[in-house]
């Protein structure tokens, strides 16, 4: 299996030239009847070698992490990230694998955000109202961001920009959280501002690659991946649908919500927005078939409702995603994913 990132790399390498890669790319689409823009092409195994180096690299550097723990946490953090990157330089440099390179990258920066913070903090904990602690872990995240820039630099993994992302998130809400006495009144509509930041973050991605040919559009997946539980999960939090039964219409308006994330998902193509607010949709609609006396199958009921829904919705994706960007302004749709249709 090969990904674009894998095309893109052979291209450069004048392995093959950029007219061959492009036929292939429209070869496999054509197969697929479906337009490789549309796909979301990302690599995360590229055999079951993957997940066999991904589980004896976990192995090793859990047993890394241990034994360096008992002399101090931070020196169990430190072997943490040593080894991830070491191992990086051959799994991930060497032999490109994609799993392995995921598992090695998360550890690194997870291994100096630990290492930091357990060297600034003596238990590594920050209690609520603890401002001093809460600057020193910002810090810490803050290290783990460069650690993570420093890591793209060298192996270019696209996952490393989200991870460098979220630590600029926590540096933020740490920051916010060491500001704010009362945290809990400013924290959801502080993560839904980061969130919409990281979004357009993702965004500056994707517009540099409307085709989704390049490492780009893997960086931008990911980014999304990040944006979306941090814009989805506040908004339904300060509406007060997280805890309690929902009525009819808070029911209604989450699924009015959900539309409209489905709206945007189609403009720009991803359907990450989608699943991450997919969990709120589902509990909506179970409330909306308890309140209409289907109590026994009300589970079922909205499985097979929001299932059917977007497996329709995937079905159809490239027409109606043609219908929504259609109807954009001419310059905002041309600075989105290419539109194509299914052979």
């Amino acid at each position: 299996m090969y990904s674009d990132s894998d095309l893109e790399a052979a291209v450069s390498a004048g392995a093959i030239s950029a007219e061959a890669a492009t036929a292939l790319r429209n070869h496999v689409a054509t197969r697929r009847h479906s337009p490789a823009v549309d796909e979301e092409n990302f690599r995360l195994l590229t055999g079951f070698n993957d997940i066999f180096v991904a589980i004896a690299g976990v192995l090793l550097l859990v047993g890394a992490g241990w034994i360096g723990g008992e002399v101090h946490p931070a020196v169990g953090g430190t072997f943490v990230a040593a080894a991830a990157w070491g191992l990086a330089e051959y799994f991930t440099r060497v032999r490109r694998m994609a799993l392995p390179s995921i598992v090695f990258l998360l550890a690194f920066v997870g291994g100096v955000f630990a290492t930091l913070a357990t060297t600034l903090i003596q238990d590594g904990n920050v209690s609520e109202g603890d401002q001093v602690g809460a600057i020193l872990m910002a810090v810490s995240a803050a290290g783990a961001g460069v650690a993570a820039w420093f890591h793209w630099r060298r192996f270019q993994v696209p996952i490393t920009i989200a991870a460098g992302a979220a630590t600029a998130v926590g540096v933020v809400a740490l920051l916010v959280m060491a500001a704010v006495p009362k945290i809990e009144t400013v924290i959801y509509p502080a993560l839904f501002l980061l969130g919409l930041g990281v979004f357009a973050f993702a965004m500056r991605w994707d517009m540099s690659d409307t085709g989704r040919t390049t490492r780009r559009s893997d960086v931008a997946f990911w980014l999304h991946l990040l944006a979306a539980p941090l814009i989805v999960h506040p908004v339904f939090h300060m509406m007060g649908l997280i805890d309690g039964n929902p009525t009819i219409a808070e029911a209604l308006v989450v699924v009015a919500l959900y539309v409209a994330m489905g709206l945007v998902a189609l403009a720009i193509d991803r359907r990450a927005l989608l699943v991450s607010a997919l969990g709120y949709v589902i509990y909506a609609i179970i409330a909306l078939f308890r309140e209409f006396g289907a109590i026994s199958l009300n589970v079922a009921l909205a499985a097979f409702v929001i299932g059917s829904a977007l497996l329709m919705l995937s079905a159809f994706w490239h027409n109606v995603r043609a219908m929504v960007v259609g109807r954009l302004p001419g310059t905002l749709g041309g600075k989105l994913p290419t539109i194509a249709h299914a052979a």
